[in-house]
């Protein structure tokens, strides 16, 4: 009878070589270019760090970038799961054409995109001259940001839910039924707690990809600072004028507020499992 540790192994090498290998990647891919950016803003006195950070140009390019991408992501979470939800269920017609879309904005260069929205939602555009009808005004605003970062986020939620709901029990939903639970109910109380961890990392995804955008957006926004000027966008204008310093330290704040953002969903993600598992 073979030992548990011989029916362990795999194709792979050892745990040792295998670590080693991983350790090296994520250092030279990771960690070392990561460190240099720790190092190149630690050349700067607290005093100029804060006072880089603290500028109103930065602060409002911040604001821009967190609000619209967490509403960008907000609203990738509701529809991606519809999205995934038609994918998963439903046999029609086309439906691998729709599939196939969903995948777009992944292979679609950004700057791309950028362009193909902006000549869509500005004022005499295809969508955008019927906006402007109703007073309403979509390219060059925080709202073109906002559709932009929506385009580039949806298929985080959707490929991160979909796997979910057709590895998805349907015996559960007929067992809810039997029990007299209606469709809504079913969803809230036995699919929907399901579903909510690959929500929330698709969730995470679509959001820390917003933060970082810089192709679809710098043409939609119209990059008016104290207005709809990203962070992506001033740290490259402060690289442009050769402040190395500047754009680094901005950079830093941002990196550390992603990863607190990451901590914290891996948190949530780690606590829901944990409730699920204990039901």
């Amino acid at each position: 009878m073979k030992s548990k540790s011989s029916r362990n192994r795999g194709f792979l090498p050892g745990f040792g070589l295998t670590m080693g290998y991983t350790v090296i990647y994520l250092s030279l891919l990771v960690l070392i270019p990561l460190s240099v950016l720790f190092l190149k803003a630690s050349t700067m006195s607290w005093g100029e760090f804060v006072g880089t950070i603290l500028d109103d140009r930065v602060l409002a390019s911040i604001r821009v970038s967190v609000v619209t991408s967490f509403l960008a992501a907000c609203m990738n979470a509701v529809f991606g799961v519809l999205v995934a939800w038609v994918l998963a269920r439903y046999q029609f017609v086309g439906k691998r054409f729709i599939d196939g879309i969903v995948d777009l904005p992944f292979a679609l260069p950004t700057a791309v995109g950028g362009i193909a929205l902006t000549s869509i939602y500005a004022e005499n555009g295809w969508i955008g001259q019927y906006a402007a009808e109703w007073g309403i005004k979509i390219a060059y605003t925080p709202l073109g940001i906002w559709v932009a970062l929506t385009f580039i986020g949806l298929p985080f939620v959707v490929r991160t839910v979909q796997p979910v709901l057709q590895d998805w029990d349907l015996q559960m939903e007929e067992a809810a039924a039997t029990l007299g639970a209606t469709r809504w109910n079913t969803f809230i109380r036995v699919i929907l707690p399901h579903l909510l961890p690959a929500v929330i990392t698709g969730f995470a995804l679509a959001f820390a990809r917003a933060l970082g955008e810089y192709g679809s957006v710098v043409f939609i926004s119209g990059n008016m600072p104290l207005k709809t000027e990203i962070v992506p966008l001033l740290i490259m204008t402060k690289l442009e004028q050769f402040d190395y310093a500047g754009a680094t330290a901005i950079a830093t704040v941002m990196l550390v507020a992603s990863f607190i953002m990451l901590l914290i969903i891996n948190y949530l993600q780690w606590r829901i499992n944990k409730f699920d598992a204990a039901r």
